[in-house]
């Protein structure tokens, strides 16, 4: 699965009452699909998925499947302490139709965190999961820094094809990176190398079916090798031509290299880790922000680092106070200033005072939308 550009880890909406707002979550979907992000994440510390039930969590993974623009890659928080659990959800997921699965590292018995417990952790997930894993490594929240080496011994998997590292260490990004280069994966993708997700697949099979035409599997475009799970990453020995262009229905595809993809996630952070080798980032602050966030990257990609320096700045200040310090109250408030839902956190979360909120709204003046 081709991971590279923003993707906003969206925002769960609450009523006043705490109950979520599933209609308003729709919304604010469909308006990232029509942004120039990559993809969204559900279920993410941003998503205060730690907070909702799992009857909840498992709403949330429906509604923003039925929301989203088919183009746009979906990923599942589905990170749980034990492995059972996170698999249960990240099957539920699977069955709904999204492309990967973002698995937090387990974190509540710190001291038996060992690399032994990770690597087993991460391994049962990744050899029974039906979706890509991409690890999730989020030391503000969890107190615990996934180390490169444990990263890097991990990236061997075939079916863990990523991480988003959050710490915003472009050092450590780079030495992951570096760690992984050997790595040879391909992802199939569109025509004009855009990613290809699971209901684009599907859409393309019932356009197939329905014109008599030759049906293509997902296997076909997703698997490795014969036999194996059909939407785990291609080896490098079964890897088509990156010439050679594949029809579904009417979707003409073709297979891209992409090896192991480091995502960054602090936004404050982004060209320094995009420098470093990141081929995209899961960021916060494109909750309110997505497009000069997009900005950023767009630039970097095309080689103008001085247009993406300036990006940078625009939105470093505002990120780093917005979205770091003040968290998700403060992005929900500037998520309502850019047309988007944020509304209240859930409890102990508490909103923003008068003040706050005038800071936010300082930040925010060049970053509207």
């Amino acid at each position: 699965m081709l991971l590279h550009g923003i993707i906003p880890p969206a925002t769960t909406p609450f009523y006043p009452d705490g109950r979520v707002y599933y209609k308003k979550l729709e919304h604010n979907i469909e308006r990232y699909s029509k942004t120039p992000v990559a993809g969204i994440v559900l279920l993410g510390s941003t998503g205060e998925a730690i907070m909702l039930s799992d009857e909840e969590r498992r709403e949330v993974l429906k509604s923003d499947r039925e929301a989203c623009a088919p183009h746009k890659v979906l990923i599942a928080g589905t990170g749980a302490e034990s492995a059972l659990e996170t698999l249960r959800l990240t099957e539920y997921a699977a069955d709904l139709g999204y492309d990967a699965a973002l698995v937090r590292t387990p974190h509540f018995y710190r001291p038996q965190m060992q690399p032994a417990n990770l690597l087993a952790f991460y391994r049962t997930v990744a050899d029974r999961s039906p979706i890509p894993i991409l690890i999730y490594s989020v030391p503000v929240f969890t107190k615990y820094d996934m180390p490169s080496e444990l990263v890097i011994e991990l990236a061997e998997h075939p079916n863990i094809i990523g991480i988003k590292e959050s710490g915003g260490d472009a050092a450590k990004i780079r030495q992951m990176v570096e760690g992984t280069r050997h790595i040879k994966r391909s992802a199939t993708v569109t025509e004009t190398f855009a990613a290809v997700t699971a209901r684009m697949v599907s859409q393309a099979r019932v356009a197939a079916s329905e014109s008599n035409g030759q049906l293509v599997s997902v296997g076909a475009l997703t698997s490795g090798k014969a036999g194996e799970d059909a939407r785990r990453p291609m080896t490098s020995s079964s890897r088509p031509s990156s010439s050679s262009v594949s029809l579904i229905g009417n979707l003409k595809t073709r297979q891209k290299e992409v090896g192991f993809q480091v995502l960054a996630g602090a936004a404050q952070r982004l060209l320094p880790s995009l420098e470093a080798g990141a081929v995209g980032a899961v960021l916060a602050f494109a909750d309110p922000a997505p497009t000069a966030c997009y900005e950023v990257y767009a630039a970097s990609k095309e080689g103008d680092q001085e247009l993406a320096r300036v990006k940078q700045e625009r939105i470093t200040a505002a990120a780093t106070k917005v979205g770091a310090e003040l968290g998700i109250p403060a992005l929900k408030y500037a998520m309502d200033l850019n047309g988007y839902y944020g509304g209240a956190p859930r409890m102990p979360l508490l909103p923003l005072t008068a003040d706050q909120k005038i800071e936010v709204e300082r930040m925010m003046s060049d970053i509207r939308h």
